[in-house]
């Protein structure tokens, strides 16, 4: 964990990085009673309403493998849900509570994701000799405008501490992130491009892309 915790590791603004024991303070049913276990189906329509204006998949019926909690301070809170199927994961930003009101819901899809084997790698991929990190971001010819960070040129990635739980394993994820955000013309409807260097409990640094698209809670349902 050594370079990776040099070269990355810097708290992050609203971010609480304390470490906690995997699982704790995680209710057994998150927002929108959403959790490991439940499926989730989204509304039919939503692919018809997207339709050329995001890129993002919405996918059949899908079931929770597992459950992200990002404790970021202040009784806010990112619950992410990851499918059975790799490709999509949720994100419910809830402020007061876990549980409490639902400030956003993002459905991701993975675009890629690259295991890092050395500082150089890093470097290249998502640090200083990277785009990640400037003003604007520019993927598949469709440019996104950074949401965090405020300096003209590169700034650096945001700090957050992941506890993950599945049905066999809880497990702790240190992120250093990136979002991007762009208008799709539809009212309330963001289209966002994350990049997130990870380290897991093992040490294992990967760095994955996932672009999301903004749901109204009333697209989704739990089952």
């Amino acid at each position: 964990m050594g370079w990776f915790k040099q070269l990355m590791g810097l708290e992050a603004p609203h971010a609480n990085t304390q470490s906690k024991e995997p699982g704790q303070a995680v209710p057994s049913t998150g927002p929108l009673g959403l959790a490991p276990g439940k499926g989730v189906i989204f509304d039919t329509s939503l692919k018809l309403l997207l339709d050329g204006k995001t890129t993002v998949i919405i996918p059949g019926t899908q079931e929770i493998w597992s459950n992200g909690t990002v404790d970021l301070g202040q009784s806010t809170w990112l619950s992410r849900y990851y499918m059975n199927d790799e490709d999509y994961w949720l994100q419910v930003h809830t402020t007061g509570d876990i549980t409490g009101q639902v400030e956003s819901v993002i459905l991701f899809n993975y675009l890629s994701y690259v295991t890092l084997s050395s500082e150089a790698e890093l470097r290249r991929l998502a640090g200083p000799q990277s785009l990640i990190g400037l003003p604007t971001y520019t993927h598949n010819g469709v440019e996104y405008a950074r949401v965090w960070g405020s300096e003209e040129g590169q700034t650096e990635l945001v700090a957050m501490s992941e506890q993950v739980i599945n049905p066999e394993d809880a497990y702790s994820v240190e992120h250093r992130s990136m979002l991007y955000a762009r208008d799709t013309g539809l009212t309330d409807r963001r289209e966002f491009l994350l990049f997130s260097v990870e380290e897991d409990a093992e040490g294992t640094v990967s760095l994955s892309t996932s672009l999301g698209i903004s749901l109204y809670t009333t697209d989704l349902k739990a089952l």
